[in-house]
């Protein structure tokens, strides 16, 4: 709807580019919950500083602070850096562990005499994840546990890392995950940075898409690959001597695979120049409900009670694309 990044971007996912609410990772890993205790259901892998929007991107906003993506920045290596504080330095796990008994128990004490509190519980069950993830995370995100061959095939980049990562997480039972490739604003220069910044993605998501086939994982998943609008098909207005293009939310493609797809599917078209949709077209809502779909969600009853109504991630709008449906 609006083709500036951070707006657009926070709109792809949340389905609202004003209001705080819940994004899609927190949709779904309240839907379908977690299939491991001891790590997050719901991580968010970026290669530096936050993406345009922040933190909003993978908020969970009035769901319960459990459904809450949790941010790791994989420019660092070790696992010590990329979550900090992962391992206590001065507490054994035995201590750690009776620690966070009385405080459950002071809790429990707490909702008895007072009331439940719902920031506490939430709190509360972040630092259990903390706990139980010294171990677990510590493993999940080891990627030299790989051998030599695993990582070469998908590069040894930020890129590479970040995807070698989130197959290890899909293996271990987190739900979602958000992989962010930044750097795709060319506003000048087109002919050289987008052929390299495509070369930067190519090897790694290829090699992720042929791993997740070769380990039986793929038909059980869904890839979503895509950015928070296009590019137009004049050169850009800012007048450089070797220009770009600039912003274009009138047409833009998602490439989807692997669970609930028809396979070799291309849906929608532009005009001949591709400025603009003309058929089939799809917008974020649509998308959103398809994605719902696939997930195995009716996206009009995934509801949650807020404030005296059902929301929803796709508000009250929303068509599912049943054409690339499998």
């Amino acid at each position: 709807d609006i083709p500036a990044h951070e707006v657009a971007t926070t709109f792809m996912n949340t389905g609202n580019s004003r209001l705080a609410r819940p994004s899609i990772g927190s949709w779904v890993l309240y839907g379908l919950g977690t299939e491991n205790q001891n790590m997050p259901g719901f991580i968010s892998l970026r290669p530096g500083g936050p993406p345009p929007g922040g933190s909003a991107n993978w908020q969970s906003a009035f769901l319960p602070g459990t459904f809450q993506g949790v941010s790791i920045n994989t420019k660092v290596t070790s696992v010590d850096q990329l979550i900090e504080n992962i391992r206590n330095p001065y507490t054994p796990l035995k201590e750690q562990r009776r620690q966070l008994d009385l405080v459950h128990q002071l809790n429990e004490m707490h909702a008895q005499n007072l009331q439940k509190d719902a920031h506490l519980e939430a709190r509360l069950q972040s630092y259990e994840m903390a706990f139980k993830m010294q171990t677990e995370a510590t493993d999940a995100f080891d990627i030299l546990k790989e051998p030599a061959s695993v990582r070469e095939a998908y590069g040894r980049s930020s890129q590479g890392n970040q995807l070698l990562i989130a197959r290890r997480l899909l293996e271990r039972g987190v739900r979602f995950f958000q992989v962010w490739a930044g750097g795709w604003d060319h506003h000048q220069d087109i002919e050289d940075r987008l052929p390299e910044r495509a070369r930067e993605i190519d090897q790694p998501l290829a090699a992720f898409i042929k791993d997740l086939k070769q380990r039986n994982l793929f038909d059980s998943t869904l890839v979503i690959w895509g950015g928070e609008f296009g590019r137009k098909p004049v050169r850009d207005r800012n007048g450089n001597d070797n220009p770009g293009r600039d912003h274009n939310a009138k047409a833009f493609t998602t490439v989807l695979a692997g669970g609930g797809i028809k396979p070799g599917t291309v849906y929608g078209g532009t005009d001949e120049f591709g400025a603009a949709a003309t058929t089939d077209r799809v917008h974020i809502h649509d998308l959103h409900a398809t994605v719902l779909a696939a997930l195995g969600f009716d996206h009009t009853k995934l509801t949650y009670r807020y404030n005296g109504r059902d929301f929803r991630l796709t508000d009250v709008h929303g068509n599912v694309v049943k054409g690339i449906l499998a």
